[in-house]
């Protein structure tokens, strides 16, 4: 059996609440908006999150970033 090293772990809405100190329903609300982007997994249509997704937010949305000139 080959495990392919590419896969990236999925994160649980609870996860990525945790990790932006966020609550729940606001990253749920986020997904539906389309600033987070969400994978639908499973017959219950379950939320889950790819972590370069969510880094790529913490990157895009950090009011600390550097401003480019």
């Amino acid at each position: 059996m080959v495990i392919n090293s590419k896969i990236e772990k999925m994160l649980r809405v609870s996860d990525v609440a945790e990790i932006l100190h966020a609550h729940p329903n606001t990253i749920r609300r986020w997904s539906e908006q389309g600033r987070i982007r969400a994978y639908r997994i499973g017959t219950r249509g379950d939320r889950r999150f790819m972590q370069s997704d969510i880094v790529g937010f913490i990157t895009e949305f950090n009011p600390y970033k550097q401003n480019e000139f």
